[in-house]
C-alpha cells in the first residue's frame, strides 16, 4: 500500500475500523471498469472521517493500477478564488494526478505541474489530449472566455476516460463550497457563482468517470445537489461518525501509542465508553492540552473528557461551536435553542410543531415554530421525518453533550453536571467488566483451561 496523497489523519495506522463502509465502497469501485457504478455522495456530519475515507480510497486505487481506475482528488477549499484561476487550478491538479498515476510518480500528487510543464510532458509523450487542452485553456484565457476554460477543466476526466478507453474516479471534497467561493470578478467582489455546481449536472451521470462527493454541511450539500444536479443523480452513502466498540478501542490504543500518552487497559475502555467510540472525540481527549491530564486513572479520564466537552478552548468545543454558530446566527433566540436541546434529549421519537408548542409552552404560532425547525434541520442539527411536520433530534451522543453544556443552564436554569454523568457510566462499565471476568473465571474452572 502506497500513500502518495498525504492523508489528513496523519499516520495511516490511525484509520481503524470502517470495514463495513470499505466493503460497500470496494464493491462499488470494482464495478467502475464495467460502467456499472453511479456517482455517490457521502452523507455524514462534520468530523465523521469523510475526508480521510475518500483520501484512503484514492491511495488504494493509486497503489493498484490493475484495478483499472485512475483516481482524481480535489478539495474545494473555503478560499475565495477568481474563476479562471480556479479552472486552471482544477485542471492542473487533474492532469498532474493523471501523469503521476501513469508515471508512478508520487511527488506529482502533492505538487501539481504548471500548464507549461503539462504541455511539455504532453509533447514529450505524444499525448495530444494534454497539449490540446493546455493550448485551449491559454487561448480562452487570453480571450477572456472563462466559461470555456472551466468547461475544458471540469469535463477533462470524462473526456480522457472516453478517448483513452480507461476509467477515472472524480473525488470532490467539500463540494458545497463551489457555490460560495468562486467569483467572476478578479478581486472576488460581488456575488460568487452559485450555479457553478450545475457544471457537473451531466458529468454526475458519467459511468466512465463517476463522482464521489463529500461535504461537511449535510443540509447545505444536499440542497446544492438537489438544485443543480437533480435528486437521484448521486446515490446517498450514509456514514456514521461512530466506530464499533472494538474499532473504537483500537483507535484509543493507536492514538495513545502515536501520541505517546500513557493509558491502562482499564482506562482505555473508559475513554472508549465516554467518547462513544467516536474517533474524533477520542483523538481530542488523548491529544488535548488539559494541564491536569492523567489518562491512567478513572478520575483523570473523567476530568479530561469533561474538559474537552466543557472548555470553550478545547478542540472539540471549538469545532462544534463553529458548526452550531452557522445555524444559530440565523435562529439565535431562546425558543430555537430550547427546541434543539429538547429534541436532542428525546431523540427516540418524532415531534411536530404542535407537540413542541404544548410540551415546551412556546409562545409562537405553529408556522413560526415550523420555520425555526426547518432552519435547524437545514443546519444539520435535527432530522426531518417522512411528513413535512415531523422533526427529530439527531441520535448523536457527542452533539447531545455539547448542547447540554452550552444551553442547559440558559434554558433550564442550572448547569449540567457532566462529571456525574461520566462517573455513572464508568461505574456501569466497571460493574459489567467485573461480571464478565467472573463468567470467564467460572468457565475456566469448568474446563480447566486458564490460558484466556
Amino acid at each position: 500500500m502506497q500513500y502518495p496523497l498525504i492523508e489528513k489523519i496523519g499516520n495511516p495506522e490511525l484509520l481503524v475500523g470502517r470495514e463495513k463502509e470499505f466493503r460497500i465502497i470496494d464493491k462499488w469501485l470494482s464495478l467502475i471498469p464495467n460502467r456499472m457504478s453511479k456517482s455517490k455522495v457521502i452523507v455524514a456530519r462534520r468530523k465523521s472521517g469523510k475526508t480521510v475515507f475518500v483520501q484512503r480510497i484514492f491511495n488504494k486505487l493509486w497503489s493498484d493500477p490493475n484495478l483499472g481506475v485512475i483516481p482524481f482528488y480535489f478539495d474545494i477549499a473555503e478560499n475565495q478564488a477568481w474563476y479562471p484561476d480556479f479552472a486552471i487550478d482544477y485542471y492542473c491538479s487533474f492532469a498532474s494526478q493523471y501523469i503521476a498515476f501513469i508515471q508512478r510518480d508520487e511527488q506529482l500528487v502533492n505538487k501539481p505541474l504548471s500548464l507549461k510543464k503539462i504541455r511539455e510532458y504532453g509533447l514529450a509523450n505524444s499525448n495530444e489530449l494534454l497539449v490540446d487542452d493546455v493550448d485551449l485553456l491559454l487561448e480562452n484565457q487570453e480571450m477572456g472566455l472563462h466559461d470555456s476554460m472551466w468547461k475544458t477543466a471540469c469535463h477533462a476526466p470524462h473526456r480522457f476516460a472516453a478517448v483513452l478507453k480507461t476509467r477515472f474516479l472524480v473525488i470532490l471534497d467539500e463540494f458545497q463550497n463551489i457555490t460560495q467561493y468562486i467569483y467572476r470578478d478578479e478581486k472576488c467582489e460581488g456575488k460568487p457563482i452559485e450555479s457553478l455546481a450545475g457544471s457537473f449536472h451531466s458529468l454526475s451521470e458519467s459511468k466512465i468517470a463517476p463522482m464521489l462527493v463529500t461535504g461537511s454541511y449535510v443540509g447545505w450539500l444536499l440542497q446544492v445537489i438537489a438544485k443543480y444536479l437533480e435528486a437521484g443523480r448521486l446515490k446517498h452513502f450514509y456514514m456514521s461518525p461512530y466506530l464499533t466498540q472494538d474499532a473504537g478501542l483500537q483507535a484509543v490504543y493507536k492514538y495513545a501509542e502515536f501520541g505517546q500518552e500513557a493509558i491502562t487497559n482499564e482506562t482505555a475502555l473508559m475513554i472508549n465508553q465516554l467518547c462513544m467510540a467516536d474517533p474524533f472525540f477520542i483523538s481530542c481527549v488523548i491529544e488535548n492540552q488539559y494541564e491536569d491530564k492523567d489518562l491512567t486513572t478513572a478520575d483523570g479520564v473523567i476530568n479530561t473528557v469533561n474538559y474537552e466537552i466543557s472548555d470553550r478552548r478545547s478542540e472539540m468545543s471549538e469545532t462544534w461551536n463553529e458548526y452550531l454558530q452557522l445555524t444559530l446566527d440565523k435562529v439565535n433566540e431562546k425558543y430555537a435553542k430550547s427546541m434543539l436541546l429538547h429534541l436532542s434529549k428525546h431523540a427516540d421519537r418524532y415531534w411536530t410543531p404542535k407537540d413542541l408548542k404544548e410540551e415546551l409552552g412556546i409562545d409562537l404560532s405553529i408556522d413560526q415554530i415550523k420555520k425555526r425547525l426547518v432552519q435547524l434541520s437545514e443546519g444539520d442539527l435535527i432530522d426531518r421525518g417522512v411528513s413535512d411536520i415531523q422533526f427529530k433530534g439527531l441520535s448523536d451522543g457527542t452533539l447531545n453533550l455539547i448542547l447540554r453544556n452550552r444551553f442547559e443552564e440558559e434554558i433550564d436554569g442550572f448547569a449540567p453536571d457532566l462529571k456525574d454523568v461520566f462517573q455513572k457510566q464508568i461505574k456501569t462499565l466497571t460493574s459489567e467488566n467485573s461480571k464478565l471476568r467472573g463468567l470467564l473465571y467460572h468457565q475456566c474452572e469448568r474446563t480447566g483451561d486458564y490460558s484466556a
